[in-house]
């Protein structure tokens, strides 16, 4: 009887198989014959049936191999994965005109990922929200309330005490000679940061008997993005991508009703508060006002906010920690540029007191380093938008539905943009283009213009990362105060290992283990 059933399972799957081959082989030859001449595509590789360019893409980090393809082929190719057409844009002057030029046209993300049967929350995601009232709302209701800049001032408090927190940590492994992870503790700090910010849950909070919450999120969250990485197959699998042949969208369903659990009863502990206690207001409380208000411009269900939360911490919770890392690794591995950024703090704060967000302003080589490491180590290094309508670009003709994927890390890594574009210059910040002796000459500081194409770590425009603001302040001051309190010696060596790793955000392939060395103790000072 099992092997019986056996068979008919990879008959099912032989003949599923074939007919998506055939399918795939009939439209690529029908496409060859209707082909108009007097429209011209953008240009593309040298392609095979069936899987299109599958072959070129030769490494495990898709950037660089779309990057690879781009000094080939150009700024603007086309290119076919399987059953999934998209274009591809590599360079500056392209990325100007599909997210500002024509930026209407390429407002809508593609949506890629899982079928509607295992997605609680479909439809109600504001990521990938079609332009509309509902992304419109949920955009000014980010702007002006979640993520602004007095909302973000209300809970500087919360992200000092976590830097506080991981700071005594490290401390605890200096003094007993002992290595630490840190990618580990940044990723518990950006985490506890998010969860305190987002909805008041901590978590491994040794101070109070906490339920650990922001523990199991976090879990979860590595579960989608895991899930989220084997799903995008789907689009390159065409039809046999709905079959859930490997058992991915139960697993995505089962790890989505647990975040569901989680964030339910969350959300009824905040209903059940006394709005009159004077505490801060969180996210959740935000939109629980907005879910409450009968007035309110989009009325919103409990899973619009659980798939805003869901929105929330995939984009948030280790991109912040990976910048760090990174830019760290690029500190360590630079001794001049850890030598000008400690005597700059130095400088400007002194050694009386912790390093905080008020000083960041007047830290001009701090924010210098951490842009020259958000140049080579973007956390969201491609973007995806979709053509609304047919248009024309650089003499080319895009079709409507052309999934468009913007490669940001090639964009700033571009040499005719960038001299040296794969050495870490943070100099290449400042007017002059060099530094000198002078630490905190703030003047001399270059703002990239929000029109500068070269330099686009968070998008552009109206689909831009909303949470930039909070993602730069944690960024600033985390790497402000690691480099003012510790020296850092690397495990296993003199440099860090600078390979990428394959997920989304591309983290370094390697953790970065250092032994930390106290140089100076912010909670040993009398008061």
């Amino acid at each position: 009887m099992a092997a019986t059933s056996a068979i008919s399972i990879v008959f099912y799957m032989f003949s599923w198989l074939s007919l998506v081959v055939l399918i795939s082989l009939l439209k690529y030859l029908i496409g060859k014959t209707r082909t108009n001449p007097r429209i011209q595509t953008p240009p593309s590789p040298p392609s095979l049936p069936i899987i299109g360019h599958l072959h070129l893409i030769g490494s495990s980090v898709i950037p660089k191999s779309f990057q690879a393809l781009a000094k080939l082929y150009g700024p603007l190719i086309q290119l076919r994965l399987g059953a999934s057409t998209f274009i591809l844009v590599s360079n500056a002057q392209v990325a100007k005109q599909v997210l500002k030029t024509n930026e209407i046209n390429f407002i809508n993300r593609p949506h890629i990922g899982s079928s509607s049967e295992y997605n609680l929350y479909e439809g109600c995601d504001f990521v990938f929200a079609p332009y509309g009232p509902y992304w419109r709302f949920m955009k000014k209701l980010c702007m002006n309330e979640l993520l602004s800049s007095s909302q973000l001032g209300r809970f500087m408090h919360v992200r000092e005490q976590e830097i506080k927190k991981l700071l005594k940590s490290l401390m605890v492994c200096s003094s007993e000679g002992r290595e630490c992870d840190l990618g580990f503790e940044l990723t518990t700090l950006t985490n506890n940061i998010l969860c305190r910010t987002a909805m008041s849950t901590t978590c491994l909070d040794k101070d109070k008997n906490s339920d650990d919450d922001a523990v199991e999120i976090h879990g979860l969250v590595k579960e989608f993005l895991e899930l989220g990485a084997k799903f995008s197959i789907g689009d390159v699998l065409g039809p046999l991508g709905k079959l859930d042949l490997f058992g991915y969208g139960k697993r995505l369903l089962k790890t989505l009703t647990r975040f569901d659990q989680i964030v339910e009863r969350i959300m009824e502990e905040h209903e059940k508060k006394n709005d009159n206690e004077g505490e801060t207001w969180d996210m959740m409380d935000v939109l629980l006002q907005v879910y409450r208000d009968p007035n309110a411009q989009v009325r919103l269900t409990r899973n619009h906010i659980k798939a805003f939360f869901r929105d929330i911490f995939l984009a948030g919770t280790d991109s912040s920690s990976v910048s760090v890392q990174w830019t760290m690794a690029e500190i360590l591995n630079h001794p001049t540029v850890l030598k000008r950024l400690r005597a700059e703090i130095d400088a400007v704060v002194g050694s009386t007191r912790l390093v905080n967000e008020s000083d960041v302003p007047n830290l001009p080589y701090l924010q210098a380093v951490i842009k020259e490491a958000m140049r080579l180590h973007p956390t969201a290094p491609l973007s995806l938008r979709e053509a609304a309508e047919d248009f024309s670009i650089n003499g080319y003709t895009v079709k409507s539905q052309t999934r468009t994927i913007i490669n940001i890390y090639a964009i700033m890594r571009d040499p005719e943009a960038w001299p040296n574009p794969e050495d870490f210059i943070p100099e290449r910040f400042f007017d002059d283009g060099v530094y000198g002796d002078h630490y905190y000459l703030k003047e001399r500081f270059i703002k990239m213009s929000v029109n500068d194409f070269r330099y686009i770590p968070f998008g552009f425009g109206k689909r831009g990362c909303p949470g930039a603001s909070l993602a730069l302040t944690v960024i600033n001051l985390t790497v402000a105060a690691l480099i003012q309190c510790f020296d850092w010696r690397i495990k296993g060596g003199d440099r860090v290992n600078m390979e990428e790793g394959s997920s989304f955000s591309m983290a370094l392939a390697q953790p970065l283990v250092c032994y930390p060395v106290t140089c100076f103790n912010p909670f040993s000072l009398s008061a």
